[in-house]
């Protein structure tokens, strides 16, 4: 977790909480609260101040980033070049004939723009948006998983997403973060997500993470899996760069 902040200007506040939010696509005002070592009333304030703004979308209990929300706009996408770098890197495992399932967010929505139309592949997505973008390349099928849309998430959760997931059987699962920690595993902030992406896992051959660099060695509330339960990790940094020390000591593989 973050070590709490303390006596930021509020110029410095509204700083921290665009980067957390447009990091982790959403967060918590009670985790703002401590992180920053101020009351939830001030966060409150902050948040609607900086929607206002057009910085953050405001919803109950927190905030989400502009950038993870249809129509998606390159110019708003936190991280942009890395996330495509990420994406350039998971398409390189994709081969012709693989059945692959996939979550959503920027990250993922890279990765269907850059499947190649002669491409064949079947892919299974939780994600809407993700499906649209596939849709577009000839070579592609595509199977919506379906279940309730998640406002926050824009993918499908529930009991109905979970039951579809444990049908199926797929070469690959290409699975988002909000926390990965050599430690601590993959970790999220939304239960349900939790346990959609805990079904995913257990549908695939072998699940692989694609997380930017900064999200490393960073703690959500709720476990996903331990490393040794997935098959990769992609970031767009060289997998024998520095920061990578502590996953090269895990069973995972970097790309």
């Amino acid at each position: 977790m973050l070590t709490p902040t303390v006596n930021l200007l509020k110029k410095e506040r509204h700083a921290f909480i665009i980067k957390q939010v447009n990091l982790h696509n959403k967060v918590l005002s009670s985790d703002l609260s401590q992180q920053l070592n101020v009351s939830e009333d001030t966060v409150r304030r902050d948040l609607n101040e900086l929607a206002e703004t057009g910085k953050v979308l405001k919803v109950h209990g927190g905030a989400l980033s502009r950038s993870f929300h249809f129509p998606f706009r390159d110019s708003e996408t936190y991280a942009l070049d890395s996330k495509k770098e990420v994406a350039r890197k998971a398409l390189g495992m994709i081969k012709d004939g693989m059945v692959i399932l996939t979550a959503g967010g920027t990250t993922m929505i890279e990765l269907a723009r850059m499947v190649p139309d002669d491409l064949r592949v079947t892919f299974f997505t939780i994600s809407p948006l993700v499906a649209l973008e596939l849709n577009e390349h000839a070579g592609a099928e595509v199977i919506l998983v379906g279940g309730q849309l998640s406002k926050n998430s824009q993918v499908n959760i529930g009991s109905q997403t979970v039951s579809f997931l444990h049908e199926i059987q797929v070469d690959i699962c290409f699975l988002g973060t909000n926390g990965v920690s050599a430690g601590k595993g993959i970790t999220d902030s939304d239960w349900e997500i939790v346990q959609v992406k805990k079904a995913m896992i257990k549908s695939a051959n072998r699940s692989v993470i694609l997380s930017i660099s900064e999200k490393l060695d960073s703690v959500q509330p709720m476990k996903v899996c331990g490393l040794n339960q997935v098959s990769a990790l992609v970031t767009e940094l060289d997998p024998q760069d520095k920061q990578l020390a502590a996953y090269r000591n895990a069973s995972v593989q970097l790309i």
